[in-house]
């Protein structure tokens, strides 16, 4: 009886039907994979069938997403907060439009998968349980502010993510890729728990918000600053290997180029862009925890801290895509690179109550939403390469412009996109974040700004390279073969990015709406689905 009202008294006052709906995308992306499950009991393994199924998932998840949305916009929905209540999981506008982000391009991702595995595809359950798994992960990425969920989180979307790569058991260099993926994820996953177990011991909470004013304490008081310093640097360490960020990098490339294409694709923008999210809503809690903004000074060391890393990671990636061969493997150090330019706007560190405090955040979130066309894109122009000649091999594109005309005309105009020139979408991308770099006006906003130009300048070249390739290069091969279905996604692709050009200012506009009410502490006991407050009376209770 008393475990009974110990269990009444946690979800007094909880609505929980309007949990449910708050996160009700992510629940049906694990019914959908129950469905998956039941399928080869009830109806068989038919690869269509299987993907019909998860097809229909993610549809119903993206239009449960859009409805959260324009929840969460009207009442003010907000769970990030510096306040201990705040809850495991958190529904605000950020965690939505990331969601939302991450399932249409999950569709994208499926329908490449549908045109070139659906016919010879032999595991298609076991596929689509692992795809989903790792949605699942990545939306609880972004969708907390706690260092348990956190952890459980990042192991949620790493674990599929290994067995994806190396999914082809008789490819001998995806259970490679795999095998070094697995390894490296694992030390990294070592050395965050390490790192979480030194901001609890030091704190006593594995809230955020309590561990960041810990943190400031110790910056401010020289108290317990190694110990801090050791165990933040640690909790990076997990993050950036999600982000394949330097020196956590070094899986990347062989996974990329060992996996089949639909997964290179999927890790290409999904994995990073959820890591990207979680670390720049950290840093916004620890921004959100100095007392005032002329005191933000004193996280200067943290900001240097990622600025280094992103300004390492992207001149990295960028130098060692210059001798590649292999398309994908170029694609998978140009996507380093592009996660060392994100990493950048997570590095502006400002005050909640300063004029240009969504600057980064929304940068960072514009940058994605263009990020996800321009490799679904370039993917996807591999992708056809490879399944008419076997090879993603730089040759195998050249005199790509006579042979698929459809292929080789999109593909450069991701390429220039990738590159961040106008008229293409990823100039705005890499113009808004050098637009927060500069409103930061002092030593490390212009260092990122000029480490940002200096880097998109070399890397014109191997990108460049491609197009030469594939124009102005020819060496007789015979007209390709591809699906039409695949040639409007690519071609979708390119005119979209050419559009979001011109609608710069909305998209900024659209993402400055989805990172608004971040800092609304007034409403986070409507997202916690249990917080410090219920904890106590069922203290009391069982005392």
């Amino acid at each position: 009886m008393t475990m009974c009202l110990a269990q009444s008294n946690a979800w007094a006052g909880i609505d929980v039907t309007r949990h449910l709906f708050l996160f009700s995308p992510i629940l049906a992306l694990i019914l959908t994979m129950l469905a998956i499950v039941a399928c080869p009991i009830i109806v068989g393994r038919s690869a269509k069938t299987i993907g019909a199924v998860a097809v229909m998932g993610i549809i119903a998840s993206f239009i449960l997403a859009l409805r959260v949305a324009g929840e969460v916009s009207e009442g003010g929905v907000s769970g990030l907060s510096t306040l201990p209540a705040a809850g495991l999981l958190l529904v605000d506008n950020l965690s939505i439009a990331f969601q939302i982000i991450l399932l249409a391009f999950m569709g994208g991702v499926t329908y490449l998968w549908w045109m070139g595995s659906s016919d010879s595809e032999e595991n298609a359950p076991e596929f689509f349980i692992l795809l989903f798994g790792s949605a699942v992960g990545m939306a609880l990425m972004v969708s907390t502010s706690n260092l348990l969920m956190i952890a459980l989180a990042i192991e949620t979307a790493s674990l599929p993510s290994y067995a994806m790569v190396g999914f082809d058991k008789r490819d001998r260099r995806g259970a490679e890729a795999a095998l070094k993926y697995l390894i490296f994820g694992a030390i990294s996953a070592a050395i965050m728990l390490y790192g979480i177990s030194l901001l609890y011991g030091m704190s006593g909470s594995l809230s955020v918000s309590v561990v960041a004013k810990h943190c400031i304490e110790a910056l401010a008081t020289g108290h317990d600053l190694v110990i801090t310093m050791v165990g933040l640097m640690c909790l990076l360490a997990g993050i950036a290997f999600k982000v394949s960020a330097f020196p956590f990098h070094f899986w990347c490339p062989d996974a990329f180029e060992g996996a089949k294409v639909e997964v290179t694709t999927w890790l290409s923008v999904a994995s990073k862009s959820a890591a990207l999210i979680l670390l720049a809503r950290l840093v916004m809690v620890f921004c959100a925890s100095i007392s005032a903004p002329e005191a933000i000074g004193i996280l200067s060391p943290l900001a240097w801290g990622i600025g280094i890393m992103a300004v390492m990671t992207c001149t990295l990636g960028n130098f060692a895509a210059y001798k590649q061969t292999s398309v994908k493997r170029l694609l998978a150090y140009s996507s380093i690179a592009h996660a060392g330019y994100m990493l950048m706007a997570v590095a502006v560190f400002v005050h909640p109550n300063s004029e240009h405090s969504q600057d980064g955040i929304s940068a960072l979130l514009t940058y994605i939403a263009i990020y996800m066309f321009m490799n679904l894109g370039a993917f996807g122009v591999v992708s056809m390469v490879v399944w008419d000649t076997g090879s993603d091999k730089l040759s195998s594109f050249t005199g790509l412009l006579r042979r698929a005309p459809l292929l080789a005309i999109p593909m450069v105009v991701c390429l220039m996109s990738l590159v961040g020139l106008p008229p293409f979408a990823g100039f705005i991308g890499k113009w808004w974040i050098l637009v927060a770099l500069g409103q930061l006006n002092n030593t490390l906003g212009w260092f990122l700004i000029i480490a940002a130009v200096f880097n998109t300048l070399i890397s014109l070249y191997y990108y460049m390279r491609i197009v030469v390739h594939m124009t102005l290069r020819d060496d007789g091969q015979p007209a390709l073969s591809f699906p039409l279905g695949g040639v409007a996604l690519v071609n979708l692709c390119a005119i979209v990015l050419l559009a979001m050009f011109g609608l710069a200012q909305p998209m900024k506009t659209t993402s400055e709406q989805f990172t608004r009410n971040i800092f609304d502490t007034t409403t986070v006991a409507k997202t916690a689905v249990v917080d410090a407050a219920t904890i106590q009376p069922i203290e009391s209770v069982q005392r």
